[in-house]
């Protein structure tokens, strides 16, 4: 009989399945984060894993563990090749957070253009009323959109763009390579002269070994461009974003995602008024929490099953094992 861990809070969907199981018994901690559900990974088959790390200590520790299944699309914070070395599969939930991520993407595409955060304190302090006729809040009509990654949230985003009238190209050096797809916005085959053509920039490209946006990138923006991001932390370098906004350079900036997260209180990204912040939420719609939590449920059952989709297991070794 299988024995899963679940590590972080779930959906009570995903709880309601793990319940009406058979043949399955489970652990439960609500707590996120990997000192809270060490305790108990010793005896677990199966782990469901939020967005805590998994390090290679606690895969040391998981002696009868077979299979690990992210609560999402992205694993930059397991410890794959400890997983690989044990033949421990890591699966993931596939395309279920990606129209959230894309509105999320736009909203603050809208957030930042607007300066809505100035625009709320105007209000809220009245002396401050007057700020509206600096006329800093822009139209993002007819403005250039460069989307940096264009897989399924980035292809969301292009539509949601189109319909505020935006101008709108790609850069995915992945998909480039692989043939873009047809009707879809033309692609840019260079990063610096798309940035250079750009007004407004939205990063959707999974994490790498080095920032895809650094201080030279950054350089190559138009004078008060604005930049979102709700990809991973590291992404764009934070110190040389910070720069960029000194300068006016970056003129505003939606965030979602940080180095370190959450973020302490002497990061410098926290001091801009023109910098729209949120916790990591891109995902983490109510809908979308459902449908992660169910998948990632359903991803350990149907492993056990010998049912599970290979589309979803990152480390494809494993599926000659199972």
């Amino acid at each position: 009989m299988p024995h899963i861990l679940v590590a972080g809070k779930l959906h009570p969907s995903g709880v309601t399945l793990l319940k009406n199981a058979a043949g399955v018994t489970f652990d439960y901690v609500e707590e996120v984060s990997e000192q809270s559900y060490r305790p108990f990974i010793g005896k677990a088959d199966a782990l469901v894993l939020r967005t805590q790390p998994l390090s290679a200590p606690t895969v040391a520790e998981a002696t009868s563990l077979k299979v690990v299944s992210r609560h999402g699309v992205g694993y930059d914070a397991v410890d794959l090749p400890s997983l690989n070395e044990r033949g421990i599969a890591l699966t993931i939930v596939g395309d279920v957070n990606s129209v959230s991520v894309a509105e999320h993407a736009m909203m603050l595409i809208l957030s930042a253009a607007k300066r809505v955060l100035r625009g709320d304190r105007a209000v809220r302090s009245p002396a401050e009323w007057g700020w509206r006729n600096r006329l800093e809040a822009e139209e993002i009509s007819r403005k250039r959109l460069l989307i940096i990654g264009f897989g399924r949230i980035g292809r969301h985003l292009s539509r949601m763009a189109a319909g505020f009238g935006m101008e709108i190209k790609a850069y995915d050096p992945y998909l480039q390579a692989q043939g873009w797809p047809e009707g879809h916005v033309s692609p840019s085959d260079d990063l610096l002269k798309g940035l250079r053509w750009a007004d407004i920039i939205s990063v959707n490209i999974p994490k790498a070994d080095r920032p895809i946006i650094g201080e030279a990138e950054l350089a190559a923006l138009k004078p008060g461009s604005i930049l979102v991001n709700t990809a991973r932390g590291g992404v764009v370098d934070e110190k040389a974003l910070v720069g960029a906004l000194k300068s006016g350079r970056v003129g505003a900036a939606g965030l979602d995602v940080f180095d370190d997260e959450p973020p302490g209180a002497s990061n410098e990204l926290l001091e801009f008024d023109q910098v729209v912040l949120s916790p990591h939420i891109a995902g983490l719609t109510r809908e979308c929490g459902e449908r992660m939590a169910v998948a990632s449920v359903q991803n350990v059952l149907d492993y056990f099953a010998g049912q599970i989709d290979p589309k979803l297991v990152v480390n494809a070794g494993e599926l000659q094992r199972s």
